[in-house]
């Protein structure tokens, strides 16, 4: 294809994900869509936007375009038929020059050239956590959009290999677009940390694990590591596991049942996204053993409020966490004991790996990740500028 000039290129954004509840703006795929679309006007500006979203999804920005359909499409199977049925006639009205699905899927019937962002392959690896239709749907669509779209987004350098490993898909089609951590994550006043941990009625010091409580968090393993220290170090140190509670999380109630944790292993559900920053600063140590993910935004926000962090070495994690805390097989319990240990009573490396992660996460910002996006555009529309991979 001959190159093109930058000049009025227009992109159609597929942002259908998008929630309508304002908490989950900043969690999960939302939170990457919803930061994403709006850091990317300020990225270039020969590039224009359309977003295609439902009616739940509120995009307030004056250099949007908006397209928002009569009706919410929250639910997978609303959003699937507008994905595959609607939006083709959609594209062809608004005649973009490039389509972003911007959640691992494009259109069968459309014949505009695409990029399409992938957070990770978690349907294919952890096929109990979807119904048997969403899974199928994810996998078989998933698998055609990498492979006719010009360009793959991977959040994680971790979740491109696992494109490669799994789908096929050549290294050199993917780029990586990694998460951005919001300007609220930073160190809080003291006095504000100290406010908000007597109105929870947190104990003083504290390690926090916060995300979906299910199995591939491998908080059981978690569990027996801190079971394993002393009890009046558990009795001076509380594990506090915040998230709400999804498929298969039994086994964590009765592991914290079986060894007897309840006095210091609290459970406070899911917490909610403007009160992150002050359960971060509030914590001791940031502690996430799962084995599986996507990137990992807590470890990487903990980090930006200056938080050690300890963490599995698996999947995207390490990318996550950088020199900021320390990374321990998943499945070694021995490990994670000595490190918590280490956590608890090395004040000079908590420091210190608080002062190193505030810096590596400082690198982290949505304006990087409008920039790598970009970058993309230009690649998958043989533009003549190129900012270089991410």
């Amino acid at each position: 294809m001959p190159a093109m000039h930058t000049q009025g290129v227009h992109i159609g954004l597929n942002a259908h994900l998008l929630a309508a509840q304002a908490g989950y703006r900043s969690a999960g795929i939302n939170g990457y869509i919803y930061n994403l679309i709006h850091a990317l006007p300020g990225a270039d500006p020969a590039f224009s936007y359309t977003v295609f979203t439902g009616r739940q999804g509120r995009v307030a920005d004056p250099r949007l375009a908006v397209r928002a359909t009569p009706w919410s499409t929250e639910r997978p199977a609303r959003r699937i038929a507008w994905e595959q049925i609607i939006q083709p006639a959609a594209l062809w009205r608004t005649r973009p020059d490039l389509v972003h699905a911007l959640a691992f899927v494009t259109p069968v019937l459309s014949r505009i050239p695409s990029v399409v962002t992938v957070y990770d392959l978690s349907f294919v690896h952890e096929p109990g956590r979807l119904p048997a239709a969403r899974r199928w749907y994810l996998r078989l669509f998933t698998r055609r959009s990498c492979r006719t779209a010009r360009r793959v987004i991977a959040i994680s350098h971790s979740t491109a290999r696992d494109l490669t490993a799994t789908f096929g898909i050549p290294p050199e089609k993917i780029d990586v677009a990694v998460p951005g951590v919001g300007d609220e994550f930073r160190p809080l006043p003291p006095d504000r940390v100290a406010d908000f941990r007597r109105r929870r009625g947190l104990p003083d010091r504290f390690l926090l694990f916060v995300g979906t409580l299910e199995p591939r968090k491998n908080l059981p393993v978690l569990l027996r590591a801190y079971a394993a220290l002393p009890t009046a170090e558990r009795a001076a140190v509380h594990l506090v596991l915040a998230g709400g509670v999804g498929w298969m999380a039994d086994e964590v109630f009765r592991t914290i049942e079986q060894l007897d944790l309840a006095g210091t292993v609290h459970l406070p559900g899911y917490v909610p996204a403007e009160e992150l920053p002050l359960w971060y600063n509030a914590a001791e140590t940031l502690v996430y053993p799962s084995v599986f993910e996507g990137f990992g935004l807590p470890v990487t926000e903990a980090l930006a409020c200056g938080t050690s962090a300890l963490v599995s070495d698996a999947s995207s994690l390490p990318e996550a966490v950088g020199d900021g805390g320390l990374c321990l097989p998943p499945g070694d319990v021995a490990a994670w004991s000595a490190a918590l240990h280490t956590a608890l009573h090395d004040p000079a490396w908590r420091a210190g790996a608080g002062e190193r992660g505030r810096a590596y996460a400082g690198r982290f910002t949505w304006a990087n990740t409008a920039a790598q996006t970009v970058a993309s555009y230009r690649r998958a529309l043989n533009l003549y500028q190129d900012v270089g991979h991410a």
